[in-house]
């Protein structure tokens, strides 16, 4: 699905260490620092889940040319950014974890900002979105009106979700859904004459749904679940029970479910609920937190629990696989082939290139593509059975099928950090470079196997025969 994200990027770092003694200079405890953590934040956080998920993510915002926006960029990877410059730092959050315990919050360069410029590509990005989640953090690009424009325009034709900020723009009319949290909901209400108590979640949607002129607002309570207000309906949706360490991410991670829910045709009660799932899932799984970029190799993933792809079909577990592995904080790695007798060298590369990551998935011709690529005599053994040979080894973890010429389409699938060519390529020169750019990956050739060939293989076979 091609979404896009639409709103304020702030810089998040977590700081995590333990802390086993006080200052001598004051009764405050002295943390020793195991590691530092950088991730997008804001619109940022909503753009890195979405293109964690699978989908082609464009995001319009703003970034700075500090060191910070470096940072940003890096765990942007994936994500196609198109940005005006905001004439202000980028505005950072770095907290500090004793383990999972928060100690202190730094903010910096958090306070309003001047309005960003617009480019033709950021307007562009936003009339071509299937679906479009507004992430609004008071930082002013919701507040240009070319960009607001835009937005109301796109609300009469695709689902546009809007995660408002007390700091930040109301809603453009006739956007699909509103989600504010209670806290949120009520302080909006309220700053437009109405003094409701914190349990009048339904009055204050009501009354954001009147003011903001909108088709449904979603007001979220935490582990109280959310309270869904449309023109006739009050839903009442509970959370599952979750244990939750820290509930940052929440919000954004509810916002991108909704919008790729209602994208997907569900109606507005049953993508919320869905949305709600999603959310408690996230924070089950460590919320933002978990997605920030670690200092150290990605953790291991066991083979025996990942899904495996069907031979013979252009089965969905290996995009499911990609996504499964990049949720845990894994590295993908794709390659592929035609793989017709499979021989040493096949072997040797596969080995090498499942060695880089936590994953490998090939990209297999169809018996039609390879026929077109080597010949009408070719493929000598059938997909089905290319397929089951493939995945008998060991360091093969799924299989897709393909029928076109070239895996671009695959690859689009997938979405693999690293594609793995055999021979002597020069990485950036391979076909599949510029298609892998796209989200951030790269191309990685291992050493060609001399005298091992698919060809060389069939001619001693016809020999014996």
């Amino acid at each position: 699905m091609r979404i896009t994200v639409v709103g304020d990027l702030l810089l998040d770092v977590d700081i995590n260490g333990a802390a086993t003694r006080l200052s001598p200079d004051a009764p405050v405890p002295v943390v020793d620092v195991a590691d530092i953590r950088r991730r997008a934040g804001g619109a940022g956080l909503v753009a890195t889940v979405l293109a964690r998920d699978g989908h082609s993510v464009s995001l319009v915002t703003a970034v700075s040319d500090d060191d910070g926006a470096s940072h940003l960029r890096r765990a942007l990877a994936g994500v196609e950014v198109l940005a005006g410059a905001p004439l202000a730092p980028t505005p950072t959050k770095t907290r500090v974890r004793i383990g999972t315990h928060p100690v202190v919050r730094f903010d910096q360069g958090c306070a309003p900002a001047p309005i960003p410029t617009i480019t033709g590509k950021m307007l562009a990005a936003i009339a071509s979105a299937e679906v479009i989640v507004v992430a609004d953090y008071g930082r002013g690009i919701t507040a240009n009106q070319a960009i607001r424009s835009a937005l109301a325009d796109a609300a009469f034709r695709v689902p546009v979700v809007w995660d408002p900020h007390p700091a930040g723009s109301k809603p453009v009319p006739g956007v699909a859904a509103v989600t504010p949290n209670l806290s949120e909901a009520l302080a909006a209400a309220n700053a437009g004459g109405l003094e409701l108590a914190r349990a009048e979640a339904e009055r204050a949607g009501r009354h954001l749904m009147r003011t903001w002129q909108c088709n449904a607002v979603l007001v979220t309570k935490g582990e109280d679940g959310a309270v869904l207000l449309e023109e006739s309906a009050v839903t009442s949706i509970p959370a599952p029970p979750t244990t939750v360490v820290d509930p940052c991410g929440a919000g954004d991670r509810l916002a991108g479910s909704l919008a790729v829910y209602l994208g997907l045709g569900l109606a507005l009660p049953q993508a919320a609920a869905r949305a709600v799932e999603d959310a408690s899932g996230f924070l089950a799984r460590g919320g933002a937190a978990a997605l920030a970029e670690a200092p150290q190799q990605s953790p291991a993933v066991e083979r025996d629990e990942l899904p495996h792809a069907h031979a013979g079909h252009h089965h969905p577990d290996g995009p499911q696989l990609a996504k499964a592995i990049r949720g845990s904080g894994g590295t993908v790695v794709a390659t592929g082939g035609c793989f017709d007798l499979l021989h040493a060298g096949h072997a040797r590369t596969l080995a090498a290139a499942r060695s880089m990551g936590d994953c490998l998935i090939v990209c297999l011709n169809s018996d039609e593509s390879v026929s077109r690529l080597k010949g009408k005599h070719r493929p000598i053994v059938s997909v089905e059975d290319r397929a089951e040979l493939l995945l008998a080894l060991e360091c093969v973890d799924a299989v897709v099928i393909f029928g076109e010429d070239t895996p671009a389409a695959c690859l689009q699938d997938i979405r693999p950090d690293i594609w793995v060519k055999g021979g002597d390529y020069v990485p950036d020169e391979l076909p599949e470079a510029q298609v892998m750019a796209a989200w951030g990956g790269r191309c990685v050739t291992v050493p060609f196997q001399p005298a091992r060939s698919t060809s060389g293989l069939a001619a001693a076979l016809a020999k014996v025969g």
